[in-house]
């Protein structure tokens, strides 16, 4: 608007001499209204001058603003930046990890130990027997006595004595599902022994296993209850040296008569 005004007044100049050059027979302008018109020229261009001088006021404060909040945001993020930068990494809780005060001495591996005696409690008859840890012996036997088979729902079942209240004192009489039977051959000169087998639950110490265990009669031996080879088979290894690693029943039974 500045530039127009001053044009404008540039031209109206030129006009009026060219006027009074070409055209003498004119009357001429006079002093006042030439002041006049340079007055209204002149508080134009100062209106223009002031306008333009407001607007570029106005834009340097938008301006600044802007360059305010600029600052601001560049100021955030380098705050943020630092507080990333060393803020703590938070590193979990380690988890409590139970070491036992000392590892049971009766485990080898992943095998439990045994001594060629143990006390072994029989979940079917809920008795400890004195047992004989034997690894010349291939299956497992219980000292059992009055042998009867019988049928029970098309199945063939067994029922026999369990001396478990000691070899002094009358048996308790017991029934179980007959698994298989087996061929012992005690020597050259004898025949076959064929036996009833069944499945026992048993407990050594804090450990438990289940086996097969044929029935027969063993009051002629030393332990009620014998555990051969099949048993032993990847469960247990036997140290001969030792007896009762486990700890010894004092009210196991035995075949012995004290």
């Amino acid at each position: 608007m500045f530039k127009q005004a001053l044009v404008l007044t540039t031209a109206l100049l030129i006009v009026s001499g060219c006027t009074a050059t070409q055209h003498s027979h004119a009357p001429s302008i006079s002093n006042a209204d030439l002041s006049s018109t340079l007055q209204t020229s002149q508080a134009q261009i100062i209106t223009a001058f002031n306008d333009q001088c407001s607007q570029q006021s106005n834009d340097i404060t938008e301006l600044s603003t802007e360059l305010r909040k600029l600052k601001t945001q560049v100021s955030e993020a380098m705050a943020q930046s630092q507080k990333l930068a060393v803020a703590p990494v938070a590193v979990p809780a380690p988890r409590p990890v139970f070491v036992p005060s000392q590892c049971p001495e009766s485990l080898v591996g992943e095998k439990f130990l045994l001594g060629e005696a143990e006390s072994v409690y029989m979940d079917e008859v809920k008795t400890t027997f004195a047992t004989r840890i034997d690894t010349g012996a291939e299956s497992s036997s219980l000292d059992a006595r009055n042998i009867v088979l019988f049928e029970r729902n098309g199945e063939e079942w067994v029922r026999y004595d369990v001396m478990t209240n000691g070899p002094e004192k009358a048996g308790n009489t017991f029934e179980s599902k007959v698994e298989r039977f087996v061929r012992i051959k005690q020597d050259a000169a004898s025949d076959d022994d064929r036996r009833p087998v069944i499945h026992a639950h048993l407990r050594i110490g804090q450990y438990s296993a289940e086996t097969d265990l044929n029935l027969t009669d063993r009051s002629h031996l030393d332990y009620p209850l014998l555990l051969g080879r099949k048993f032993m088979k990847d469960i247990a290894i036997v140290d001969v040296g030792q007896i009762y690693i486990h700890g010894k029943d004092k009210n196991q039974v035995t075949t012995l008569i004290k």
